[in-house]
C-alpha cells in the first residue's frame, strides 16, 4: 500500500551537512515520523559546477549517525534527466516552452524581471536558455505553519528557466518532476525557499497535478544575521558525537530535550521527538543558534 504520508530531504552535495541542513532534516524526518509515513532521501546533484568532491557520501554518513535513516533507496537526480528533457520537450511542442538568448544584463536593464521577449520569436536558437510560459501566476500559496503567504507578483507572472543556457537543469524543473516521481505529499524545508513555492506550484498546475502541503521552518543565522549556508563556510556538524548538535537542534525546533534524556544515545532522543513533535511549538522566526 502506498502510505498516505511521503516526505523527503534533499540536499545538494555541495559541502558537508551544517547545523543548519541539520534543522531542516530533523524537521522533515519528525514530522513525517509523527504522521505515520515515510521519509525519503535525494541528492540533488544536477549542478556539477557547484558539487564537492564526496559531499554526497559525506551528507548520507552524517545523517546515518546522526540516526536520520530513510525508507527507500537514495534518489540522485543526475540519474533522472531523461525525464526533465522528456517534459521539455512535451512542453515546447504544445509552445508552454522556449528558447530565450536574453542576458542577464539585458534583463537587468529593464528593470530585473523578464519580460517574455521571446517568447513568441524564437522555435530553436543555439546558445539559448528555455523558459517556461507562465499564464496562471500562483500570488500566494498556504504554509502549514505560516498560513498564507503573500508572492510577488512580477516574480511570480514571470516566465522562467528550466533549463540553463550551459545545458543544466533548473531546480524549480527538477524538484517538482522528482516530487512527483517519488509521490510526496508534503515539503518541509527552510524558510529560505518560501519564494520559489510559487513557482513550484505553477508547475503542477502546468503538470495538471494537485500542489502538496509545505512547511517552511525557521533559519538557523550566524552572529551576524546571516543563515548557516555551505556558502558562508558554515562548519559541519560533529558525526562523531552527535548528541551536542542533535539536542541544539530540538531546541532550536521548539522542542528543547528534557533533564531526564539529556545526553541519551541519538535514537532515543528521536522516538522522544516523534512522540512530542507538535508543529505548534515551532518558532516562526529565524534566529541565532545557540552555542553548543
Amino acid at each position: 500500500m502506498t502510505p498516505s504520508y511521503i516526505g523527503r530531504f534533499a540536499p545538494s552535495p555541495s559541502g558537508p551537512l551544517h547545523f543548519g541542513s541539520l534543522i531542516a532534516a530533523l524537521g522533515s524526518y519528525l514530522q513525517a515520523r509523527a504522521s505515520q509515513g515515510k521519509w525519503y532521501v535525494r541528492i540533488e546533484d544536477i549542478d556539477p559546477p557547484r558539487e564537492v568532491k564526496g559531499a554526497a557520501s559525506d551528507i548520507l554518513r552524517t545523517l546515518d549517525a546522526f540516526g536520520l535513516h530513510w525508507d527507500a533507496e537514495v534518489l540522485y537526480q543526475h540519474t533522472r534527466q531523461d525525464a526533465y528533457q522528456e517534459q521539455i520537450n512535451q512542453w515546447i511542442k504544445t509552445h508552454e516552452a522556449y528558447n530565450c538568448t536574453c542576458t542577464r544584463k539585458q534583463i537587468k536593464e529593464i528593470g530585473g524581471m523578464y519580460s517574455g521577449h521571446c517568447r513568441d520569436r524564437l522555435r530553436s536558437a543555439k546558445n539559448a536558455s528555455i523558459r517556461v510560459c507562465i499564464d496562471r501566476p500562483v500570488l500566494e500559496f498556504t504554509d502549514i505553519k505560516q498560513g498564507v503567504i503573500s508572492l510577488n507578483r512580477d516574480m511570480a507572472a514571470e516566465d522562467f528557466i528550466i533549463k540553463r543556457r550551459d545545458g543544466l537543469f533548473a531546480y524549480n524543473l527538477a524538484v517538482i518532476l522528482d516530487d512527483i516521481y517519488q509521490g510526496v505529499t508534503e515539503i518541509v524545508r527552510g524558510a529560505d525557499l518560501i519564494e520559489p513555492t510559487g513557482r513550484q506550484v505553477s508547475l503542477y498546475q502546468k503538470l495538471n497535478v494537485s500542489p502538496i502541503r509545505y512547511l517552511h521552518l525557521p533559519l538557523a543565522l550566524d552572529l551576524h544575521g546571516n543563515k548557516l549556508s555551505k556558502q558562508n563556510h558554515a562548519p559541519a556538524v560533529n558525526n562523531e558525537n552527535p548528541g551536542p548538535a542533535m539536542e541544539a537542534a530540538f531546541s532550536f525546533l521548539g522542542h528543547p530535550i528534557p533533564p531526564c534524556i539529556k545526553g541519551a544515545p541519538v535514537a532515543q532522543l528521536l522516538l522522544w521527538g516523534t512522540a512530542n513533535w507538535d508543529i505548534n511549538r515551532l518558532p516562526t522566526e529565524s534566529h541565532v543558534i545557540t552555542p553548543f
